[in-house]
């Protein structure tokens, strides 16, 4: 059995879900990559790192350990689109700017893919779903916070550039309007900008999980890559910027965890 995540448990009623970050690729997906993929250019980096404040608030974190090139963790399994524009599918075939994931006739197998169904994305679910029944159980509610990152350039994706905060709440179904409006204002910080359910609404995670009227609420948020790390090769942490923006998510992260419904 594969070790899909890092999991470390939490007080308060707040799930952190990183369903991009890994890195681990199955032995199959990793010798088909093309060229342009090898460095994992699409991964979410460093946020656990960014994010490590939150186990001190008290967060729940689910830590995805495999590379999203092997099955996409944010993205039904049905492969249903969320998106009407460009998007990538459970299974990815394609980079965010186009290029292809794998070389010529080095797709995965359906053995491969049936495997990181049940022996990544199954497991990850699983948690997230056992946790939000037990903050539920323990608080009266739960708050998934479903944290992303990526650059703030992607054409094919989007038009010009992202916002430095990027909220997604499904267009308010997966979280209470006050609880959003909370965290657009934490967001209303000098030097950065900000949205709520603009190009990035909430993958699949929010838009399943999310439910205020079972006592869930749920929230993405795409950080934009150049307010704490290099977008480009080698794509690496930048400590000043990261702290700076920590700032801002710290108290975004606290708005989560202290936030009670009325």
């Amino acid at each position: 059995m594969l070790h899909a995540y890092d999991f470390v448990p939490g007080t308060s009623p707040l799930l952190i879900s990183m369903p991009h970050v890994g890195t681990e690729l199955l032995p199959e997906i990793e010798a088909g990559l093309a060229e342009p993929a090898k460095g994992l250019c699409d991964t979410d980096w460093h946020l656990p790192t960014l994010y490590d404040f939150a186990r001190g608030i008290g967060a729940t974190l689910v830590i995805a350990r495999w590379s999203r090139f092997n099955i996409d963790l944010n993205r039904p399994s049905d492969d249903k689109p969320l998106y009407a524009t460009a998007t990538t599918g459970l299974y990815p075939d394609v980079l965010f700017d186009g290029q292809p994931l794998f070389a010529p006739g080095k797709a995965p197998s359906v053995e491969t893919r049936d495997l990181a169904l049940g022996e990544i994305w199954e497991p990850y679910h699983n948690r997230l779903a056992a946790e939000l029944e037990r903050l539920k159980a323990e608080h009266g509610h739960a708050v998934l916070f479903d944290a992303h990152s990526i650059k703030g350039f992607v054409p094919r994706l989007f038009d010009g550039e992202l916002p430095d905060f990027n909220i997604g709440t499904n267009d308010g179904k997966s979280c209470d309007a006050s609880l959003t409006a909370r965290l657009a204002e934490t967001c209303d910080a000098p030097g950065y900008t900000h949205v709520v359910n603009g190009r990035f609404k909430g993958g699949y995670i929010t838009r399943h999980y999310g439910n205020p009227h079972d006592h869930v609420h749920a929230v993405q948020l795409e950080l934009a890559q150049r307010t704490y790390m290099r977008e480009a090769p080698p794509f690496d942490y930048q400590p000043g910027p990261a702290a700076r923006v920590q700032a801002v998510l710290a108290r975004f992260v606290e708005t989560l965890a202290t936030w009670r419904p009325l």
